[in-house]
């Protein structure tokens, strides 16, 4: 059974993006089981969080980020490369139209207007696995209670 849809929510109000990356790993194939998954969920999310606010990751530096503000972009998009294998980067789509749509992989931050304050993971589909809920969602709706978009973390 996928995790997607089991309810597994981000431990704190500031770990959404190691949220997301854990969610990334266990849908990687093969795939990880929601109920092998969820006892360690919210373990996995913090440590996750720790080390994508490192000062280095992948073995390579990264610009420092406050853990308090939440997972760098730039972090998110080298996990993901890590993980599939392929270069993500990092797009401002803040003031783009919305003709093309959202991506259908990759991670999305949302945020107010003037801040990016969360970020999802784009499953396919027009759809992303929300952490703040645990739910998959419509990526054309509010997420996370959030409106608009800042960065789109896409494969090159």
């Amino acid at each position: 059974m996928s995790p997607l849809g089991a309810g597994l929510r981000q431990p704190d109000r500031r770990s959404c993006g190691a949220a997301c990356m854990v969610m990334a790993e266990a849908l990687t194939p093969p795939v990880e089981d929601a109920a092998t998954l969820a006892p360690r969920f919210a373990e996995r999310v913090l440590a996750t969080h720790r080390r994508l606010t490192s000062w280095r990751l992948h073995g390579r530096p990264q610009l420092p980020y406050p853990r308090a503000l939440g997972t760098p972009p730039w972090a998110v998009a080298r996990e993901l490369g890590a993980l599939t294998g392929r270069r993500h980067r990092v797009r401002l789509v803040r003031h783009l139209a919305r003709t093309a749509g959202p991506p259908s992989s990759g991670a999305l931050y949302v945020g107010s207007r003037l801040l990016p304050r969360h970020v999802v993971l784009l499953v396919g589909e027009g759809r992303c696995y929300e952490p703040s809920s645990g739910r998959v969602l419509p990526v054309d709706g509010p997420l996370g209670g959030w409106r608009h978009r800042w960065f789109a973390i896409t494969p090159r």
